[in-house]
């Protein structure tokens, strides 16, 4: 899978190797505040490679989210395993701090939502070439904006259409092209967008700890840059030994017809 990467990551967190055979099972937690919504946490906990894609879900936990104003949320389980806000939303610019207490330990994790770069546009245009498992008609995605000129802007980006959503990872940021209006496709090998799809494009600013979540994570499933790596977990910004990331962004949508 082609994935949309700006350069080599800057900098990373605590990798956690595992034992992929027989490795005790460890607390995930998925979390995102996202724009003027609620917040979601997931927290489930891993199984061993030879097992089912079966995640127990992390039943009473204690879940809380403080922001830098001061406010402070006890989260609800709205099902097994999901625990939600009830009045707290994601604003920009603020900054969040998750605490977990599942199973008898403590996780903590902070994120702050960056200021929202506004997307003007998608267009969308044939693509020159047709990678493997896609047609000669295939089209390619253009988010049009421009980024901001204070360096250290990350992107990720969503892309569905009347018929399916792409699974691929699509992280970028402002290594290349700071400041300049932004002039790249999103490339995905596995994902099919032809003439007249109704096409849906959600552009997220994620700050730079998610953006190395999402980034690591590519390269441990084999697609990030140079293929394959040792196997190891993504980077993380939850402490206490949790895996999974804490997500404040902001999020834009925007609809076309494929022409």
């Amino acid at each position: 899978m082609l994935i949309l990467f700006a350069l080599a990551l800057m900098s990373c967190e605590k990798e956690i190797e595992l034992d992929l055979n027989s490795a005790d099972p460890k607390i995930v937690i998925e979390g995102q505040i996202p724009q003027n919504q609620t917040a979601k946490i997931i927290i489930t906990k891993t199984v061993n490679i030879s097992d089912t894609n079966v995640f127990p879900a992390v039943r009473a936990a204690g879940v809380s989210i403080t922001d830098n104003l001061g406010n402070i949320e006890q989260l609800i389980e709205t099902s097994a395993g999901v625990y939600q806000t009830q009045k707290m939303i994601g604003v920009e610019g603020r900054t969040y701090t998750l605490s977990v207490n599942a199973e008898g330990k403590n996780y903590t994790a902070k994120t702050t939502m960056p200021l929202q770069v506004k997307l003007l546009n998608i267009k969308t245009l044939p693509s020159t070439f047709s990678p493997p498992g896609q047609t000669n008609d295939n089209f390619l995605v253009y988010p049009v904006f421009t980024d901001p000129e204070a360096f250290g802007n990350n992107y990720r980006f969503i892309q569905a259409t009347d018929k399916a959503v792409d699974k691929a990872i699509i992280v970028t940021n402002d290594n290349v092209g700071n400041g300049q209006p932004f002039n790249r496709p999103i490339i995905s090998q596995d994902f099919d967008i032809i003439l007249n799809d109704k096409l849906t494009l959600e552009m997220q600013c994620i700050d730079k700890v998610t953006y190395d979540y999402f980034y690591s994570l590519n390269a441990v499933n084999g697609n990030g840059p140079g293929g394959g790596t040792t196997p190891t977990n993504p980077v993380t910004n939850i402490t206490g030994g949790a895996l999974g990331y804490f997500s404040a962004h902001t999020v834009q949508k925007m609809t076309v017809i494929v022409k």
